[in-house]
């Protein structure tokens, strides 16, 4: 089961383009076709997909509305292989709030997709709080996926493009952002998905914890339940995933918080495919990991989307 890939309709390819923003993430845009999709998934071996508006955000209510509606169809004309996380309109808290309604509520939106910003609007933020209310009510499974962070260095961003390193920084600096405010505490009956890899989070969990005595002692955090807001990660080995790095998360999380995700379209299927088995390759033959194969490729995921 795949927790990771895109879905970029015609209408979401019009609107940036008519906006002059087909490049804000500084690369072109895939293209997105459901055969293609299947296609590599019988390939490949992938039962389910979920599916997420890519980057970058629309400025558009509509455009999001057609997006959503345009994959719950999706998932209605082909049963058992696609499910979706449906986008939402933020900055404006409202719509989104309304759109999340109207997801979760008519469309039977299986998750909901969070950008880690929009427009500086950073997850974390106190205005937000108003929608993860709505959010915990309908325990409702996000999915988080980095976009150009506000504001942006665009000389840098030019000469290491996003997807390079700063793709990493963002959803660490949005997880965070969660974390300092006791964001998934608080709200404790939404489960939180992680893109890449699990980012920098690895390295950033150490350093806030060490860190959080003296910042509580100037009065720049109050109380952080990390053991609460960490119970609420799961995290997708979409990207450049190794032995390496799934040890280096499990010293943040446990096996069963673990997901395969693929980040299709953005990748060659070719890639994907030769990606995907040797994954099963040293899920299979490491003993510290072999435990956990079934785990990480297919029940964890059913376990969070039942």
């Amino acid at each position: 089961m795949d927790v990771h890939s895109h879905i970029i309709t015609s209408e979401f390819v019009s609107a940036l383009d008519k906006e002059g923003r087909l490049m804000d993430e500084g690369f072109p845009l895939p293209k997105y076709d459901v055969t293609e999709h299947l296609r590599w998934m019988d390939e490949a071996g992938v039962q389910t997909s979920v599916l997420t508006l890519a980057a970058p955000q629309p400025s558009s209510s509509e455009v999001v509305r057609q997006t959503n509606e345009a994959a719950a169809r999706i998932r209605r004309e082909h049963p058992g292989r696609f499910l979706f996380c449906a986008a939402l309109p933020l900055p404006d808290v409202s719509k989104a709030i309304e759109e999340a309604k109207y997801a979760l509520d008519t469309l039977k939106a299986d998750g909901i997709k969070l950008a880690t910003n929009v427009s500086g609007q950073y997850l974390g933020a106190p205005e937000l709080d108003t929608l993860f209310s709505v959010l915990n009510e309908r325990r409702a499974v996000i999915i988080l996926h980095p976009h150009r962070p506000e504001p942006v260095n665009r000389q840098v961003m030019q000469q290491t493009p996003l997807a390079m390193q700063e793709y990493l920084s963002e959803t660490t600096r949005a997880v965070t952002n969660m974390i300092s405010r006791n964001v998934l505490a608080r709200y404790n009956h939404i489960k939180v998905v992680v893109p890449h890899c699990g980012a920098y989070l690895p390295l950033a969990i150490p350093r806030m914890k060490s860190l959080t005595p003296v910042m509580q002692a100037n009065k720049m955090v109050g109380e952080i339940d990390y053991e609460a807001n960490l119970r609420a990660l799961y995290y997708d080995l979409a990207g450049a995933h190794s032995l390496e790095v799934i040890r280096m998360m499990l010293t943040i999380t446990t096996p069963d918080h673990l997901l395969y995700g693929s980040d299709y379209p953005y990748v060659a299927p070719q890639v994907l495919t030769q990606s995907l088995a040797r994954m099963k390759q040293y899920l299979s033959t490491e003993p510290d990991l072999a435990p956990f194969r079934e785990m990480i490729l297919y029940q964890n995921a059913n376990q969070i989307f039942k």
